[in-house]
């Protein structure tokens, strides 16, 4: 009798309890190392287990996960939301399974569970020179959170920062090379490390900041209190979210999001005639089509690129 007890208990489950999952997730969040990708499973895992332990007695399976993208579906989410919420939810089977939680069929039939359609190419924002410049332009710098503000932005600007790699940023990472500033052996998505050029009118805007709030070690930028203060030792990436959007309204253009200044500072540095594969080293790709993609450029046929090209008859 008790040898049957222990072989029950040792059985992978069917239906995960409140502790199963947090055990999952914390496995799935340990296994990242973005603090930007863990933030976004934790919140996508979280929505998930309040809404299946919303619902009683529900196994954990194929035909749930299902349900449950139906479920995300009919909030009118975007599909690229949608799917980011699934990947969550296969990455907490994977792991579930993985630490004898749940068995391996049912993690298999999980993963299975098809993503939302994506109808034709998602498109960011992108900013002209003249929105870019004076998007830059717009925080007061009599004030030490627009000296601060103004700096932000050109360093998204100017750089291609994501949110979170500006909120890293220290004094240790600004260094010179070849005779030009840069941002050395910055740590970004995907543990990718890379080393960007920092133009000299961003790098005056910084000074600027730092000298203002007496900064002169660790974390460049800090958060300003409503008194005009440095307050702390670092920031959060959601003040950086906060901070372009106020500029954004003041410059009439809804919908901005810091990584829309990313896909500008691609754009623009294209515009210019960047090439492509210093434009991928400058926002650390790995893959050249990712690139390719933040340039959001069009095939043009009124001046095609092989019209002349060398090769042509003499007329």
């Amino acid at each position: 009798m008790r040898k049957t007890q222990k072989l029950r208990a040792a059985r992978p489950k069917a239906k995960l309890g409140l502790p199963d999952l947090e055990q999952a997730k914390a496995a799935v969040l340990a296994s990242l190392r973005s603090p930007e990708s863990q933030r976004s499973y934790r919140h996508a895992i979280d929505e998930f287990v309040f809404w299946y332990c919303s619902e009683p007695r529900l196994s954990f399976n194929k035909t749930v996960v299902t349900r449950y993208r139906i479920y995300l579906e009919g909030r009118q989410l975007a599909p690229g939301t949608v799917n980011v919420r699934l990947a969550a939810v296969r990455r907490l089977a994977y792991e579930a399974a993985d630490t004898g939680l749940l068995s391996p069929e049912l993690a298999a039939g999980i993963r299975r569970v098809k993503g939302a359609k994506k109808l034709g190419i998602r498109l960011g924002n992108w900013l002209s020179v003249n929105e870019a410049r004076s998007l830059v332009q717009i925080p007061d710098t009599q004030t030490l959170k627009g000296k601060r503000d103004r700096a932000m932005l050109a360093v998204l600007l100017g750089c291609g920062l994501r949110r979170s790699e500006l909120t890293d940023l220290t004094f240790d990472h600004l260094q010179q090379r070849e005779e030009h500033w840069a941002i050395v052996d910055l740590v970004g998505k995907g543990g990718h490390i890379r080393t960007i050029p920092v133009p000299g009118w961003v790098k005056q805007t910084i000074d600027d900041w730092l000298r203002a709030a007496r900064v002169t070690q660790g974390r460049i930028f800090r958060r300003v209190s409503r008194t005009g203060m440095v307050w702390g030792t670092e920031m959060t990436v959601k003040v950086v979210w906060h901070v372009v959007k106020q500029y954004a309204a003041q410059l009439g253009i809804s919908r901005l999001a810091p990584h829309d200044l990313r896909r500008s500072c691609a754009r623009l540095c294209h515009s210019a005639g960047g090439e492509l594969e210093q434009i991928q080293f400058l926002l650390g790709h790995v893959s050249v089509q990712t690139t390719e993609k933040y340039l959001g450029c069009k095939q043009r046929f009124r001046e095609a690129v092989n019209d002349v090209i060398g090769i042509e008859p003499s007329p």
